[in-house]
This record gives C-alpha cells, structure tokens and sequence, in this order.
C-alpha cells in the first residue's frame, strides 16, 4: 500500500516537526512552532517522500534564517 521511503520518511519529518514544536512552545517563539506544525502537515497531506523532504528541509532553512535574522 505505501512505500516504505514514504513510510520512513513521514515518521523521520513528523518527528522532526514535533520536536520543533516542543522546542518553540518551550522557548515561547513563535517560528519554531509554526515550522514544527508545517512539518508535521506535509507528513500528513504529502504522498512522495522527495517532495516531503525537499519541502520539510526548506522549511528548517528558513526557520534557522528567520531566526538568526531575530525574528
């Protein structure tokens, strides 16, 4: 039924995602969070697991860049 690539990929960035938001809520910044909950809706509603990373690895680019911007 599923690929295990998705399959793997999906736990790996819906991990990630849950670990930034555990991480914004702890810090209370906003960024973070918002990037936590994104990751965590591409491994939902993404079914390919290339576009899910590229997406998700945007994603933690632009959260390290707005936050070193001081965002």
């Amino acid at each position: 039924m599923f690929a295990t690539s998705f399959l793997f990929a999906s736990l790996f960035w819906g991990s990630v995602g849950l670990g930034y938001f555990i991480y914004g809520k702890r810090q209370a910044s906003w960024l973070p969070m918002a990037g936590g909950i994104l990751m965590m809706a591409f491994s939902w509603f993404i079914g390919s697991a290339l576009l899910m990373s590229l997406l998700c690895g945007a994603i933690m680019a632009a959260v390290y860049r707005l936050l070193r911007a001081g965002y």
